[in-house]
């Protein structure tokens, strides 16, 4: 799972030519990139979770305990296809 922050029924003014809007909103949380994805992309990676109580600890936890998460994937769980 990518760790993000999901909002409902955001009203903004995103572009002056569509005037106010109100729209669902979703944001994945990124880090550094660890050394799987640096080479490719050297700025940031999604945060990924992997395990049933980090996606637990994500949607239920205090935002302190919830922020622990934001840290990237270890390598050896990411692999890329060459």
């Amino acid at each position: 799972f990518f760790a993000g922050i999901w909002v409902e029924g955001w009203t903004s003014l995103r572009k002056q030519k569509d005037g106010e809007t109100t729209d669902d909103l979703y944001a994945f949380m990124t880090c550094e990139p660890n050394g799987v994805v640096g080479p490719i992309h050297p700025k940031a990676m999604p945060v990924i979770l992997t395990e049933a109580t980090e996606l637990e600890t994500w949607l239920s936890a205090p935002w302190p305990e919830a922020r622990m998460l934001q840290r990237p994937l270890d390598d050896a769980l990411l692999c890329l296809n060459e």
